[in-house]
């Protein structure tokens, strides 16, 4: 018997012969160690790695800045962790007037002094300085070089002026950097809009027409990945002190953290998360069925990317993709809406995208561009014209998709590969 796709707050059953199924891909158990969040934390800052540890890299007199996500990034926790950050450095030394809270906000908005104090305690609130980066404030930004791709690197000055900076945060797959955490914090995370900008188009072939690098994808990260290495490069030009990130599981509960240099501590909590959603898989099917996991993962179609770059992995060329996403917040994005349903060419999109390019924007493409390739059918509470142009098949149920897909492959049942965790399971094709 399968397992159900979710959707929204039901799920829809799997009606197919069960010789079609290739394989059902379900996340990997991993054994760790039962701590509480702060043993985890206390955990990894007493044992860092391919470093001394902070108390001993900090020194009473030092300005630190300490780098958090945004509230975009709640899931990480940062309440958890930053006391117990904050109480390092105390007692090292540093003075709570010496210490800056730089919000990573990328190009994200400005947050209230609300999600301000979510974010990092009423305790440490009242106490340290807290504030946002906000990459369109010029005067705020310093240049510091220029990437061998070509990206000119302007940084929040506010950070550059201390003594030593310190990265935070959390790692899970990311569909253009490889994974999240780490260098991210840098960059974008308090890079000028132009040096975002630069970064981000590297996702892209050079060349109108030539469409999205395939090596920009979750889990690469490798100099192979042109977005992941102009973020290293950036951020190697800081030189950050020290780094504490933390690995959460499905119920967003903090499961492990990692502490000590930005590069290899980064590193080993992305290994964890590749050890826990990576799964092996021995084919590639023509036809893949995916549910973003239900609510609240499929709340809006933004957040289906995940979904959607994992089953591209185990998709057979010209194959048939289901996506089970109720999304009834509809595209979440307006840059995604604008990108899927305000274009009648790819070659309209792809330039638009090139000259404006955001996150939201490049999910969109990323959408119109796999309808190209592929069959695509959405199990959506979304409507059909919702879609415009972009060739996504539009249904309510998953039999009416898997109707569908017959009606496309000639009147055939495909096999299948199923992925009911389809937002946090990254198939890995094995030759």
């Amino acid at each position: 018997m399968t397992e159900p796709m979710k959707y929204g707050q039901t799920e829809f059953e799997v009606h197919l012969p069960p010789e079609l199924i290739a394989a059902e891909l379900e996340p990997n158990q991993v054994d760790l160690p039962q701590r509480t969040t702060a043993e985890h934390i206390r955990w990894a800052l007493d044992h860092p790695i391919d470093s001394a540890p902070l108390k001993e890299l900090v020194k009473a007199g030092d300005k630190v800045c300490v780098i958090i996500s945004d509230v975009t990034r709640r899931w990480q926790a940062p309440d958890t962790y930053l006391p117990i950050l904050i109480g390092e450095l105390e007692a090292a030394g540093v003075r709570d007037e010496d210490i800056l809270i730089l919000s990573a906000t990328g190009t994200h908005r400005r947050q209230t002094e609300e999600e301000h104090i979510g974010l990092v305690t009423k305790p440490v609130y009242d106490r340290i300085r807290v504030e946002d980066h906000v990459c369109t404030d010029q005067g705020n930004l310093a240049y510091v070089g220029t990437t061998s791709r070509g990206t000119p690197v302007w940084l929040d000055k506010r950070a550059l002026a201390c003594d030593k900076i310190i990265l935070t945060g959390g790692v899970v797959y990311h569909f253009m950097a490889g994974f999240g955490g780490g260098r991210k914090s840098i960059l974008p995370g308090i890079a000028g809009r132009e040096t975002i900008m630069k970064n981000h188009n590297l996702a892209l072939n050079p060349g109108i027409g030539s469409g999205s690098n395939p090596a920009v994808r979750s889990a690469n990260m490798n100099a192979a990945n042109p977005v992941h290495a102009d973020m290293m490069e950036a951020c190697s030009m800081v030189r950050p002190t020290f780094l504490l990130n933390v690995v959460v599981n499905d119920e967003q509960e903090i499961i492990a953290a990692f502490a000590g240099n930005w590069v290899t501590a980064h590193r080993a909590a992305c290994d964890l998360v590749d050890r826990m959603y990576g799964v092996p898989v021995k084919e590639k099917t023509p036809l893949v069925i995916a549910s973003a996991g239900g609510y609240p993962k499929d709340l809006n179609f933004y957040q289906t990317i995940k979904t959607l770059s994992n089953a591209l992995e185990v998709m057979a060329d010209g194959g048939t993709l289901i996506l089970v996403t109720k999304s009834e917040e509809g595209f979440g994005s307006e840059d995604t809406q604008r990108q899927i349903a305000g274009f009648a060419t790819m070659e309209e999109r792809e330039k638009d995208l090139r000259e404006n390019f955001s996150i939201g924007a490049f999910i969109g493409y990323l959408f119109a561009e796999s309808a190209e390739k592929y069959h695509v059918i959405a199990v959506t509470g979304m409507a059909q014209e919702d879609f415009g142009t972009a060739r996504i098949h539009v249904v309510k149920t998953l039999d009416e998709a898997l109707e569908l897909s017959r009606r496309l492959n000639g009147g055939r049942d495909l096999r299948a590969t199923l992925l009911p965790h389809g937002a946090n399971t990254l198939p890995k094709f094995q030759e």
